[in-house]
């Protein structure tokens, strides 16, 4: 590299250094120090490798850089400046009230693709760009910054195995091995062959530097550009707060800002206004998508019995033909959420992502980066091992379809570490979510379809019996509504369900019918938003609602209809699981967990 170059670098990445630090003092917090460290190496990236075009981050051959260390904002920043796309005004606008720059980054940047800050996500969200890289036959890379003490996140090695099995060679993972965490020492410290053995083991070409050289690091970076056949790891030491003598590799200076940070930016050689030209794509082009050949969702007659989850995989199967745009993921139980028939259907989309939820939902963020509409299925039980992942979606306002099958007590014999008994509760939290649940084939069809074009989590719970057809093909079932299904001027009461305690409301209401009690039955398949019109007719025509869900009493289809009527008064008993339950079969299931139709009935009696 000539004398020239490296020169210019080591300018630049003072100059970054520089940057974070008058961010994080005019802020008054921040992670300036976990800045430092990496500075070099977002220097070399950014003016000698990486490819993007910051007038049009929409251009579908830039690369993809992920700060999976996202506290390292303040780098980030620095750099977006650096490149000419922020202002010095607005950089140090960080973190406060109103800015883009915030704590850690998110996409109201039209340069961040992902929020990041939960510690060992970007990296799972950067093998998922990077299988989107591969689908549509583009020649982005994808570049992902990981701090040393995320490497003990689970998640990561979750994305190491994934990447190598899969031979992503568009991915590299940049670690910045500074050896301090927050309260002190990383489990290996300076180590990096001990990092470069775990990723070496899952199939990774791996490169350890000094991450202060910018020799080292161009060669490095180089390397990984002409890696073939798998991913890179580079494993870079470097020290924590480089080059100001109060914070540099010491313990107890992280997430504060400098005490001295006019000191400090002297002692880094002061302010400076290197600009980085980063180099354009070679040429548009243009993502590979597969055809739609306008194929219709499958129909079931009324009075068939069909599990909702077998209507889920037909029905994503055929949107699958009639959409090119529509992936599907597996948690490796597709023969049971049955999303194995998009897998036989559509094989080149279908993604077999072992029994790793973390990475399961990450990939699903990465696809939906490049614009695909991703489904990932798993048992409902087991989504809760990935909230955290579920989570972040909601904050990077990703567009994502998650699918949970064996929900509720209903599923049987498995027990309860089978059940999915929370799933709602942890759904209705997320930021923007949508939560369905459907109780037909039919509707299940729909609602399948419906979620393709959707903002943001979307959430559809599916039941593993068999349940009977009660609405024609073809009906629309629009998100945010519901269906009354039993209903007459001397209603006493109404209950409100969802999914398989649909069929036990209305078994319920035919019993309580003939005892002379005639009370009302409302189809609430949509869950989060909910039909608040609906339910508060019920709750002012008959003043008695009777909420019965397959699910825990806390934070479910219950809950949702007390948000939406409580100001109105009526009364509202709440039919949940309380229980642990035991092995059963699934009537005996609803009847231990008082939410068949016998107790239903009985609610309403003693409720009357």
């Amino acid at each position: 590299m000539p004398e020239r170059d490296l020169q210019y670098l080591t300018e630049l990445a003072a100059q970054l250094r520089v940057d974070s630090v008058r961010a994080a003092a005019r802020a008054g917090s921040g992670h300036p120090t976990s800045s430092m460290s990496a500075a070099d190496l977002m220097a070399v990236l950014f003016a000698c490798h990486l490819r993007y075009d910051f007038e049009h981050p929409g251009n579908p051959a830039n690369d993809h850089l992920i700060f999976s260390k996202g506290h390292a904002s303040p780098l980030l920043y620095s750099l977006y400046k650096a490149a000419g796309v922020l202002s010095d005004e607005e950089l140090l606008s960080f973190r406060q009230r109103g800015s883009r720059l915030e704590g850690h980054p998110t996409p109201r940047l039209p340069w961040v693709d992902v929020a990041t800050g939960s510690l060992g996500q970007g990296l799972p969200v950067g093998v998922g760009v990077a299988m989107a890289g591969r689908l549509e036959r583009l020649p982005y890379r994808v570049w992902v910054l990981c701090g040393d003490s995320e490497l003990a996140e689970g998640s990561i090695w979750e994305a190491a195995e994934h990447a190598g099995s899969e031979g992503l060679a568009n991915l590299t993972a940049i670690v910045d091995v500074n050896r301090l965490g927050q309260r002190g020492p990383t489990r290996h410290g300076w180590d990096t062959g001990a990092y470069a053995r775990r990723f070496g083991a899952f199939g990774w070409h791996t490169i350890e530097i000094d991450g202060h050289d910018p020799g080292q690091i161009d060669f490095a970076l180089g390397d990984a550009r002409n890696t073939r056949r798998r991913p890179t790891a580079i494993l870079a030491k470097t020290r924590k707060g480089e080059g100001v003598h109060e914070v540099e590799n010491r313990e107890g200076a992280h997430g504060k800002a400098l005490k001295h940070p006019d000191q400090a930016v002297d002692e880094l050689g002061g302010p400076r206004d290197v600009r980085i030209e980063v180099s354009r794509p070679d040429a548009d082009a243009a993502p590979f998508r597969f055809a739609g050949n306008g194929a219709k969702p499958p129909a079931y007659r009324v009075g068939e019995r069909v599990a909702t989850r077998t209507a889920y995989g037909a029905a994503l199967a055929a949107l699958g033909s009639a959409r090119g745009d529509v992936v599907a993921l597996d948690g490796e139980v597709a023969d049971s959420t049955r999303t194995e028939e998009f897998g036989k259907e559509h094989p080149e989309r279908f993604f077999e992502m072992y029994i790793a939820e973390q990475q399961l939902v990450a990939a699903a963020v990465g696809l939906q980066v490049r614009g695909w509409k991703p489904y990932a299925a798993t048992f409902a039980a087991f989504l809760t091992r990935a909230h955290d992942f579920i989570r972040m979606a909601g904050v990077s306002r990703a567009d994502i379809r998650l699918v949970g099958s064996h929900a509720g007590v209903a599923i049987g014999e498995d027990g309860p570490s089978q059940m999915g008994l929370e799933d709602l509760a942890m759904m209705r939290t997320v930021h923007g979510s949508t939560v369905l649940y459907p109780c037909d084939a039919n509707q299940t069809a729909a609602l399948t379809a419906e979620m393709a074009d959707l903002d943001g989590v979307s959430y559809l719970r599916t039941t593993r019996g068999d349940t009977p057809v009660i609405y024609p093909p073809g009906e629309r079932f629009p998100v945010g509504g519901s269906r009354v299904l039993r209903h007459t001027p001397g209603d006493r009461a109404t209950i409100v369900a969802a999914g398989v305690t649909v069929h036990e409301a209305l078994a319920a209401a035919d019993q309580l019918k003939e005892q002379g009690v005639p009370v009302g039955v409302i189809d609430l398949y949509s869950i989060k938003p909910v039909d608040t019109a609906a339910l508060v007719e019920a709750a002012t025509t008959t003043g008695n609602l009777i909420t019965v869900e397959d699910h825990r009493i806390e934070g479910g289809l219950g809950d949702a209809v007390m948000d939406a009527v409580s100001e109105l008064g009526p009364r509202v008993v709440k039919l949940a699981v309380t229980d642990l339950p035991g092995s059963a079969t699934p009537e005996e299931q609803l009847a231990d967990a008082r939410i068949d139709r016998h107790a239903i009935a009985d609610a309403v009696k003693r409720l009357l």
